[in-house]
């Protein structure tokens, strides 16, 4: 049998876990995502002769805003003091990597800041170009890695 499930109280109700007795301690995490796009919708990109403008910049500072956002899109996550988010989109022959890093000091992880802030990445470049590429598909999004707490570290394997 697994170990007790922390957002779960006694009766069975979904809560937010209490941190405040836990120490402060450097938190870091790394997300990946793609967005598949054709080769036409890349170069127009590249171009930059999307309707909606440079969609590379626009989907940054949309990771950007979103993993500042995390606690109040995701019901049980704590708001975190975020001292870094950095996002970066790499055009590849098929698609765009999506890669975010996201650091803070804090009593709780920022393995779901990362998550979200590739997440919003992707579905901002997925509405920038919809109009010119019905076929665009978004996936996998993953993290990548986390450091920090007590928990230990987490790496998931290279591709």
């Amino acid at each position: 049998m697994a170990d007790k499930l922390t957002h779960i109280d006694e009766d069975g109700r979904a809560h937010m876990v209490d941190v405040a007795d836990k120490a402060d301690s450097k938190r870091t995490a790394r997300a990946r995502g793609f967005v598949h796009l054709s080769a036409d919708t890349l170069k127009a990109i590249a171009e930059g002769r999307t309707k909606k403008g440079d969609v590379l910049s626009v989907a940054e500072l949309a990771g950007i805003m979103a993993a500042k956002k995390t606690s109040e899109l995701v019901p049980l996550c704590h708001p975190l003091p975020l001292s870094r988010v950095k996002l970066v989109l790499t055009p590849q022959d098929n698609g765009i990597a999506v890669a975010a890093e996201v650091g803070c000091t804090g009593k709780t992880g920022v393995e779901m800041e990362a998550l979200t802030a590739v997440s919003v990445a992707c579905l901002t470049v997925y509405d920038m170009v919809k109009a010119m590429e019905k076929s665009a598909s978004i996936g996998p999004i993953e993290l990548v890695e986390k450091s920090g707490g007590k928990s230990g570290d987490y790496e998931r394997d290279a591709e």
